[in-house]
């Protein structure tokens, strides 16, 4: 998929939310969440003309960010220097009712391990299990499973 500069910008305007919630699942600092972000944005463009187009685009993205986000959890010693780019989104903001509930669940789920993180994140986004296998390299079966441990092991942490 040979894809323009343009082209990319559309997409990542498209599809920005969706790569700033990964991002945001691994990390509690925003600048942190918006290193990630970027981290992801370059791995897109440097990856995007290997996209063969066998599973959807969003997929494609989701696996990018995840990969990326899972990269720099490993390499977090390691400094990268990094432009900044404006996000029109920002969850470190309490602008609403909601936004104690929302951290007590960011805080929870980040109580769980890097891929159950990912899972929940993707669940939570709407993905069909089909969907979060083909980004995971799973079958929806074994996502059914995971979301369930996962599902049982929040409990555990609310009760807790």
């Amino acid at each position: 998929m040979k894809i323009q500069e343009e082209q990319f910008a559309r997409l990542v305007r498209e599809h920005k939310n969706t790569i700033y919630t990964v991002c945001y699942m691994f990390s509690q600092d925003e600048d942190e969440v918006n290193d990630l972000f970027q981290e992801t944005l370059i791995n897109m463009w440097k990856g995007i003309d290997g996209f063969r187009e066998e599973s959807k685009i969003s997929t494609w993205i989701y696996r990018v960010a995840l990969n990326t986000c899972l990269l720099q959890e490993r390499k977090k010693k390691k400094e990268v220097q990094t432009v900044p780019l404006s996000m029109d989104i920002n969850f470190f903001e309490d602008n609403d009712a909601n936004s104690s509930q929302v951290r007590q669940l960011h805080e929870r789920i980040g109580k769980l391990g890097l891929v159950d993180r990912a899972i929940v994140m993707m669940w939570l986004e709407d993905m069909s299990y089909d969907e979060i296998g083909a980004v995971m390299g799973i079958t929806a079966q074994n996502v059914g499973v995971k979301l369930f441990r996962i599902k049982e092991q929040l409990k555990k942490i609310h009760d807790s």
